[in-house]
């Protein structure tokens, strides 16, 4: 079997990689997801949970993905993860780890590219008028009407899928790199000023409080946010907030180990992946400003779930001077950050089709497509099954689990040489300290969550049992 050096193919630049992965990192995940997250496990004490767990385990396992990939000598994660563990004088059936993150990705791309569709379904809602003198509710309507209709749904999910196939057909610096180059400045830009006229309207805006005194959408959207209700703290938060940093950053989805191997030694492995852990984190706040402030000035609910990107921001948008241009252009550049995201979802099952039967990019990118398309049909049917797909497989299990394996190996198995060497170039005390977090934090709290969601109801009922059993 041809074998193909991870060092064949390389981003042309730092600047390059760094808009890869914060491209990949940064899309729906941080808008459509983010914001329904928040809102229906409490905002605050959620959102400090997952900047907990961005700090102290996604960038950790952010970087050990990185390692793994450069260190290996191949561009498909599972091959990568098998030749350093044949370096390390370790098992090869580590490769496992490649496997799970694997066909995280591909479940998920499934199921992203249904959100991107129902993502473009707005823009034609916007030009023509749809949400002209509409209220609140009546928004929130369309929206259901137009996620229950397949028929509608289906030739935008088709076009975004083929969309794509196609830049990951390119390759990594016409298709990948390009992308991420070019679309992520402007997305970045639109969602700042976004956020500043979300705000503006919130801060402009009376509201009634619960205990029924007067206050404004902009101050109850910053108290939501970020003065936090410890007493909604729980293990489904937990999870929810663990889940939400793997797939927001793409943790465990063999997206970095993939992105790893194309990077030229001279980057640094440990300050890039701050970089794009602190920048995603970043644009998922600017997110929240965007959408929460409307959400209270409005009255909506903020329990509305997957919806509350798809309601509050045709709320707001609709009632702009020039609301129909500003929507359809926010939602078009919402597109360009799905792209990024979702031709790095579908990168390694394509990268690993590539080596793995000796065919062209191309050619395992159309093939791989076509199945993506197909698993999606599932999602363009049912929300429940995207939700089981999202929720209860991928997010709860397949992402903690790889990324607990990749701290694990990294940790513990991975041959010294090997780390310091990916390593090199950071001071001693920024390695010792990622290196602390990889070995011994992120694999006691990735194990925790893990262990809770495989069958958290189990849990729950043994505890109330011994509970009921053992005397006060």
């Amino acid at each position: 079997m041809a074998s193909v050096s991870a060092g064949s193919v390389q981003w042309s630049s730092r600047f390059a990689f760094i808009m890869a992965a914060v491209g990949s990192s940064v899309g729906l995940g941080n808008l459509w997801r983010f914001s329904a997250e928040a809102g229906e496990n409490g905002g605050g004490a959620f959102i400090i949970m997952y900047m907990f767990f961005v700090l102290f385990i996604g960038i950790p396992v952010l970087m050990s993905e990185y390692m793994i990939g450069r260190a290996g000598t191949s561009n498909s994660a599972i091959r990568s993860v098998r030749d350093v563990a044949r370096k390390s004088g370790v098992t090869e059936r580590w490769g496992i780890l490649g496997w799970t993150g694997m066909t995280a990705s591909f479940l998920i791309v499934s199921f992203y590219c249904v959100v991107a569709a129902w993502v473009i379904m707005y823009i034609p809602k916007f030009l023509f008028g749809s949400f002209d003198g509409q209220s609140a509710e009546q928004i929130s309507a369309q929206f259901g009407e137009a996620i229950s209709n397949p028929k509608g749904v289906l030739p935008y999910f088709t076009a975004f899928a083929i969309l794509t196939t196609w830049l990951v057909s390119r390759g990594v610096n016409k298709g990948i790199e390009w992308a991420a180059k070019v679309l992520m400045p402007m997305f970045f830009f639109l969602l700042f000023c976004l956020s500043l006229y979300s705000l503006w309207t919130g801060f402009s805006t009376q509201v009634t409080t619960p205990d029924g005194g007067q206050s404004n959408g902009g101050i109850q959207a910053l108290k939501f946010l970020f003065a936090p209700d410890w007493g909604a703290v729980n293990l489904d938060v937990a999870r929810a907030a663990l889940g939400q940093a793997f797939f927001s950053i793409g943790l465990g989805s063999a997206i970095m180990i993939t992105y790893g191997s194309y990077l030229p030694k001279e980057i640094n492995i440990p300050k890039s992946a701050i970089i794009i852990g602190l920048t995603d984190t970043g644009v998922a706040m600017i997110a929240g400003l965007a959408i929460f402030p409307i959400v209270f000035a409005f009255g909506l609910d903020v329990n509305a779930g997957a919806g509350l990107f798809f309601e509050t921001l045709p709320v707001a948008l609709s009632a702009a001077p020039g609301g129909k241009f500003i929507g359809a252009a926010f939602f078009f550049l919402a597109i360009f950050a799905a792209i990024t995201s979702s031709i790095s979802l579908l990168e390694p099952v394509v990268a690993w089709v590539k080596e793995r039967f000796v065919v062209s990019r191309r050619r395992a990118a159309c093939i791989m497509g076509f199945l993506m398309w197909v698993l999606g049909l599932g999602s363009v049917m049912s929300t429940d099954f995207m939700d089981m797909i999202d929720g209860k497989v991928t997010a709860a299990i397949m992402l903690p689990l790889t990324g607990l394996l990749t701290v694990i190996f990294v940790g513990w198995k991975m041959k010294k040489s090997i780390v310091d060497e990916q390593m090199a170039g950071t001071s001693p005390a920024l390695r010792g300290a990622l290196f602390f977090l990889v070995r011994y934090i992120a694999p006691v709290f990735v194990f925790l969550v893990l262990f809770f969601s495989i069958d958290g109801a189990f849990f729950r009922s043994f505890f109330a049992k011994l509970l009921n059993i053992v005397p006060g």
